[in-house]
């Protein structure tokens, strides 16, 4: 069973959108991925697309005084197209995304691993993961997911009937913490690599399996009875940390080597 599935035609429809952007936003796409559930691979057959990108507008476009694109129109840094019932298509400015990497950002280095990309510059990509890794920072990472993991806890795990496929977005970012405690890189963004390296076998990961099993062939599962396995396991995990956080390093890198970067790839890069 594919675990990243990607409609065919639904991969052409992302590609012709992200055709259109360029022509109608005179921008180059750096790189485009999926960022949703097909990337972390437990989507329903329903689950829309989140397709993200990275895209650079001409130079004068940075110099500009007034930061204006138009008459009466200010400047953004964010391109998004209107969400319909199956894609979800928005991205970032090359510069946003820069200032994400100084920040250590953990979404943007999860879409530059993502396992679905539909089309990207590799020599754009390399640039942009080679800045990723420079200013990683375990612990904002870890930070980032904990929060995550908790917050989603708290709004849908709570009582004897919860919503089903929120333990996924428990799970993913409670896994990704134990990722960075044991190996302080980025975690992947696919959760199979995840419950493979951190839950390779036991009871909780065949109730995992078991839950993947039901996401990925049914509709978007809705609320159900509590998955006891599930249940403990995450409770007992959030509280462990919640009374101990882990010893991590900060990040840190070179501002001034992330703005030559901006520069270098905004004349290799820029629209032609």
């Amino acid at each position: 069973m594919d675990i990243h599935p990607i409609d065919p035609e639904k991969r052409q429809a992302v590609l012709a959108a992200l055709e259109q952007i360029e022509r109608q936003h005179d921008v180059r796409v750096l790189m485009a991925c999926e960022s949703g559930s097909r990337g972390w691979g437990f989507s329903s057959p329903d689950s829309d697309y989140d397709a993200r990108f990275i895209y650079v507008h001409r130079q004068p476009w940075y110099l500009s005084v007034n930061e204006r694109t138009g008459p009466g129109e200010a400047q953004r840094d964010v391109i998004e197209l209107p969400i319909d019932d199956e894609l979800d298509i928005s991205g970032w400015d090359l510069r946003k995304a820069l200032r994400l990497v100084s920040k250590s950002n953990p979404t943007l280095s999860e879409w530059l691993r993502s396992p679905i990309h539909y089309r990207g510059d590799p020599q754009a990509i390399a640039e942009l993961q080679s800045a990723v890794q420079q200013f990683h920072s375990p612990l904002g990472s870890w930070w980032h997911y904990f929060n995550m993991a908790t917050a989603n806890h708290r709004g849908y795990l709570k009582g004897e009937r919860v919503r089903t496929k929120k333990y996924l977005y428990v799970l993913r970012p409670l896994l990704a913490c134990q990722w960075i405690e044991d190996d302080p890189s980025p975690p992947p963004m696919a959760f199979e690599d995840l419950l493979d390296r951190l839950l390779p076998n036991g009871s909780v990961r065949n109730a995992i399996d078991q839950l993947l099993e039901t996401k990925r062939r049914s509709a978007e599962v809705a609320d159900g009875p509590r998955i006891a396995a599930i249940s403990d396991y995450i409770d007992a995990e959030l509280a462990r940390r919640t009374h101990s956080t882990p010893t991590l390093t900060a990040g840190h890198g070179d501002a001034a080597a992330l703005d030559a970067l901006f520069r270098s790839m905004l004349e290799a890069h820029a629209p032609g």
